[in-house]
Parts: C-alpha cells; structure tokens; sequence
C-alpha cells in the first residue's frame, strides 16, 4: 500500500514537470511595439504622371518638288563633313540638293517662249501701225469717191483685229513670263535651306534617295528652333486634371540624370482628351529651362505636379495612420470605447442600399417660404495614432492633413514632437538576443525591455 502511494505521487509529479515544461516550450514571448517618432518637416501633396520631352518649336522642312537627293551640303563641324544629325544651322541656310537638271531645262524652254512672245510682240506693233497707216489712206480718198465703201470698212477691220492682237501679245507675254518664273522657282526648290536658326534633330532622307511631292511635302529634315527653351508634354489621368492650373510649378526626373530634379511650370492645358481602353487623359504642356541643354528632345519625364505645400508641420509616415491593435492590446481603460468607435466605423462603411438613409428635412425661412436644405461644411478627417502605455497601448485621436504617398500631415492637442506612434509589432526570440537557444531547455518568459 505505502509503494503503491509513493508510485502514484511521483507519476503525479513527473505528469505535472512535464506539463510545466510543455507550456514553458510554447509560451510565446511578449509583445514589443515597433514605433516612430512624430517629426517636423515638409509635406508636398503631388500628383505624379509620365511625359515626353519635346523642343519648345520645330520644323518640318520638306521639298516643294520631286527629285533625286544628289548631295548634302557641307558642315565643317560634322563627322561626316556634311549635315548631318545634330548640326547648327543658321536661317537661309543650304542643306540638300536635289538633282537640277530637268527644272533647269524647263526654266530655259520658259524663258525661250517668254523671249519670243516678245519678239512676236513687235511684229504685231508693227502689223497695227501698218495698219493704221492703211485707214487713214483710206479715209482721205473715201470723200473723193476714189475707193468703194467695202475697202474702206476693210482697212477699218484690219486696223482694229491689229489692236486687238497687239493685246493678245502683251497677255502673252505676261503668260509666259508667269510660267518662266514658276520654273525659275521650282529650279530654286531644288536648294534645300534653313527656314530658322537651330539644331537638325532628325535627318530622314539619304543620298540617292527620290523624294516625291504629290499631295504632301515629303519631310526631308526636322529643325529645332531653340534647345534652351524645352517642354515636357504629360499624359495627367481625368481624375486629377481638376487640380491642375496653369503655373502650377512641376517638378520632374528623367533617367539620363538620375536623382537629379529639373523643375518647371504649366504652360498649357490640352482640351483633346485621349481615350485609351476606356481611360480618359489630358495633354499637359509644362515649361522647363534648358539653357545648358543638357535635356534632350524625347526623353521620358517622370512627373510631380505640386498641388500642395506644408513646412515645418508635424508628420508620420503613413503605416503609423493604417496600423490596428488587437482588442487584448489596448489598455483596458480605453478599450470599450475604441471597440465601440471601430464598431461604428464599420457600420458607416457599409455599402449603400442595406439601410435607406433618412431624407434631409426641410428648413423654412422667415423671409421667405421656399424651402432650403442646410449645407453642412466639409469636416477635416480624423484619425488615430496608437501610443505605448506600459505593456498596452492607447489612441490617440488627429487631424489628418495633406500627404505625399509616403508621410502624412498631422495635428491635434494631443500630438506633440518626438512622440513615439506605433507602426507594427515585433516578437524577439532569444537568438535576436545573441543567446544560445537548446530544444531541450524550457524558454522563460522574460519581461518587456524598455
């Protein structure tokens, strides 16, 4: 009896060793709160949105007239000696040449019609005073009876058919003069020049290459005007084009300089909107300097039009405004009320429809019957931080102002700088303590650091 009793004592004590050892094993450490100290700083509401760099003004320079590119002109500051991609080119300025040959001959077969209506000019004058002279023989012997009336009305016809071939022959003339200095022109269009000062930026044609103007100028070469002066012309999303306005200021990157920041302003809002899968946007010019030109034409721009600025405000990034405790974290003196607040909120954010809302109710004036519904101001949006209160931790209610993506306008009686906001939790293990961990050994539970 006496071993028997001794037997189910010590069972009883190895079950209730291991029991202890068991729950000791899987005991979980307690909790520490990860937390960031509300600062003073800068806080810039922005939009962000992509763009392409283009020269301020550029022109097409095309041919007039169809022909063989027979050379370039020449550039001493080119590679290849000739213009070319890049070159500076001044107004009035040779560029190309076109082969001359047959507007050539058709300026001297129009210079030669031009040269004989003159000539043939002459010979009608002098058909016209021949003429002339005819009538008045005439007229002297028509008294006298000496000729019949039909010579005499003869010489009449034939002095005024001179005249009137006289005019013909003016008209001529000015015809063919017109077509003589249509061809003179077109031989001039073979020259191709500079319309502007500026920077040949593409250059799309090639020597031996047939240009053909039908219905269009063919584009032989694109002219820069002024590489100091670019703009970046931005694809910004309907629903942000309602805060843009002009002289907005811009700031923008571009990935040939990384983490350099070029800045600029709206100059233009484009009313033609683009459609692109169901998604609206508009063309936004923005201005920037360029006059150490290093901004290339066409190199893609990343955006931030600046909607709003804060200086010196207090601010925390935005995780510290998303992050929730669990109910066992909050101290037990606030937690039935911000259970019941975060029981509100969910109702709010109900869809609409589950429960009708009540119709606003009329308001009458004194002065006047007509009813009116009273306008209620928009209300600044509240929100909370959560502060370590021993092992706990309480909220904390703020004003949320404006943000930047990443860090957040803050303000309120209770937020003051250097306050620790909580942003997430961490559970340390006796390994991030530098011990050595043994499977075997219980792990004890140790109390929070501070």
């Amino acid at each position: 009896m006496r071993f028997l009793l001794i037997l189910v004592v010590v069972v009883g004590l190895a079950a209730g060793g291991a029991a202890y050892y068991a729950k000791q094993l899987t005991a979980d450490p307690p909790t520490e709160f990860r937390t960031v100290a509300v600062e003073k700083g800068d806080v810039a509401s922005t939009i962000t949105a992509t763009g392409t760099l283009e020269p301020e003004e550029v022109v097409d320079v095309g041919a007039q007239v169809a022909g063989l590119i027979t050379k370039f002109a020449p550039d001493k500051k080119s590679p290849s000696g000739e213009i070319d991609w890049g070159s500076i080119v001044k107004e009035n300025q040779k560029l190309a040449f076109i082969d001359p040959r047959m507007y050539q001959a058709q300026a001297d077969q129009a210079e030669a019609m031009w040269k004989r209506s003159v000539a043939d000019l002459g010979e009608l004058k002098a058909k016209l005073v021949q003429t002339e002279k005819e009538l008045k023989r005439a007229e002297r012997l028509l008294p006298q009876k000496a000729i019949a009336d039909t010579d005499y009305d003869l010489d009449v016809a034939n002095r005024d058919v001179a005249k009137a071939l006289v005019e013909v022959g003016k008209a001529t003339i000015a015809q063919n003069k017109a077509a003589w200095d249509t061809a003179r022109t077109n031989l001039e269009y073979t020259t191709i020049t500079s319309p502007v000062n500026g920077v040949v930026i593409d250059r799309r044609v090639n020597i031996g290459q047939t240009v053909v103007a039908a219905l269009s100028a063919p584009s032989l070469f694109l002219i820069a005007k002024d590489l100091s002066k670019m703009q970046v012309w931005a694809s910004v999303n309907e629903a942000d084009i309602g805060h843009i306005h002009i002289g907005m200021p811009v700031d923008f990157t571009v990935d040939a300089f990384s983490g350099e920041n070029f800045h600029g302003h709206v100059l233009q809002i484009r009313l033609n909107a683009q459609m692109t899968q169901n998604v609206v946007t508009y063309t936004v010019v923005v201005w920037t300097p360029n006059k150490d030109l290093r901004l290339l034409p066409y190199l893609t721009a990343n955006l931030r039009f600046l909607v709003d600025t804060r200086h010196n405000v207090l601010r925390v990034p935005n995780v510290a405004l998303r992050w929730k405790p669990r109910p066992a974290q909050i101290a037990p003196q606030f937690r039935k009320a911000a259970l019941a607040e975060e029981a509100a909120d969910d109702e709010k954010q109900k869809p609409a429809g589950e429960e009708p809302p009540e119709p606003a109710k009329p308001v009458k004036t004194a002065k006047s019957a007509k009813t009116v519904k009273l306008a209620k101001k928009p209300e600044a949006e509240i929100g909370c931080l959560w502060v370590e209160e021993g092992d706990f931790v309480r909220p904390v209610k703020v004003q949320i102002g404006i943000t930047d993506g990443s860090v957040t306008e803050i303000s309120g009686p209770e937020v003051k700088e250097g306050m620790e906001a909580v942003i997430g939790e961490a559970r340390p293990t006796d390994a991030d303590n530098g011990e050595t961990t043994n499977p075997f050994l219980p792990k004890i539970r140790r109390g929070k650091k501070k």
